[in-house]
């Protein structure tokens, strides 16, 4: 460990070049030219290398190609879409840099993104990650208000953290090196998982208020609480995976007894909503967010049964005809 350390700072200190990568799946003529033309014309500093993973059909090829020889080494990777991890996977295999710096399809970055990335990763050689705010392009409205409360969390100062999001994240080349792909088994969750797998290498993960990202929050009630219910069922695979490793998964979720345990999953949804709706400042978005958030948590909550039963029919396909 000590000399992948010692090979990792010399590196950062000596080269700084960025691979970004970015995985499409039928989102072409808004959200993919945004996020491209935020990347290759939008850009103070341009990435090194811009890698797009299409899971979609030809019209983001289309788009792709537009942007071509304008001054980005832009390399298009088609595959057939299974899911983000998978992507990325594929994607991953084609960044070369000394950064990986990952975005989606749906998100705008800022301009200075690119030179914050590297000048945090040369200011901070032993750190395995680093990210910082996902801003929504509607966080005017009350729906992107929710959304980016509950989804993107963010802080004024620079701080440790557990996780970030795969919309606004970079990492260290020679650390993604060491633990390898992301689970294609995990369908949400990925980044999380790819995240507590840094950590257990014993890097840290920084979350840093200055590198921001826009992005385009789901749009409709509809859109919105079936993100949060695919999100439970992720998070009951993520659970599954790392019950049993007992370092990075919070502990009271493991040495609780199970009396608590459903007590807090039973009441945690008038818990989180009361909690979240304290940070705002108007009565009226108190009054107008409090059912959305209680709704998006009941609507995780049923995600992470319903995965629970699908897996405990899988693993027993009788137990449900079991009186």
């Amino acid at each position: 460990m000590d000399f992948c350390r010692t090979v990792l700072v010399f590196t950062i200190k000596n080269v700084m070049e960025v691979s970004v990568l970015i995985c499409t799946y039928n989102r072409p003529e808004k959200l993919l030219h945004t996020v491209l033309h935020s990347l290759i014309h939008g850009s103070e500093e341009k990435p090194d290398e811009l890698i797009v993973v299409n899971g979609g059909d030809e019209r983001a090829d289309q788009v792709v190609q537009k942007f071509m020889g304008q001054g980005v080494c832009l390399k298009l990777v088609n595959t057939i879409n299974k899911n983000l991890a998978a992507s990325r996977n594929i994607g991953l295999a084609h960044c070369t840099k000394d950064i990986i710096a990952m975005t989606d399809d749906d998100a705008q970055v800022f301009p200075d993104w690119i030179a914050k990335l590297k000048r945090v990763h040369q200011e901070q050689p032993d750190v395995g990650a680093i990210g910082g705010p996902v801003i929504g392009v509607d966080h005017e409205m009350m729906l992107g208000k929710v959304a980016e409360m509950i989804t993107f969390p963010k802080w004024e100062e620079p701080r440790f953290v557990l996780s970030l999001p795969g919309v606004n994240i970079s990492y260290k080349k020679a650390i993604i090196d060491q633990i390898g792909l992301q689970d294609e088994t995990l369908f949400r969750g990925e980044d999380v998982d790819f995240n507590w797998r840094v950590k257990e290498l014993g890097y840290q993960i920084l979350f840093d208020p200055r590198i921001k990202v826009y992005h385009s929050h789901r749009s409709t009630f509809r859109s919105f609480l079936n993100q949060y219910y695919m999100y439970g069922r992720g998070q009951y695979l993520l659970r599954r995976k790392w019950w049993a490793k007992r370092r990075v998964y919070p502990r009271k979720l493991i040495s609780g007894n199970i009396l608590y345990i459903a007590f807090s999953f039973v009441t945690g949804p008038f818990v989180k909503a009361f909690t979240i709706c304290r940070r705002l400042d108007s009565f009226t978005d108190v009054v107008l967010s409090l059912p959305l958030i209680f709704a998006a948590d009941i609507v995780f909550r049923t995600g992470v049964v319903v995965q629970a039963a699908k897996e405990w029919h899988q693993m027993d396909p009788n137990f449900s005809n079991k009186k």
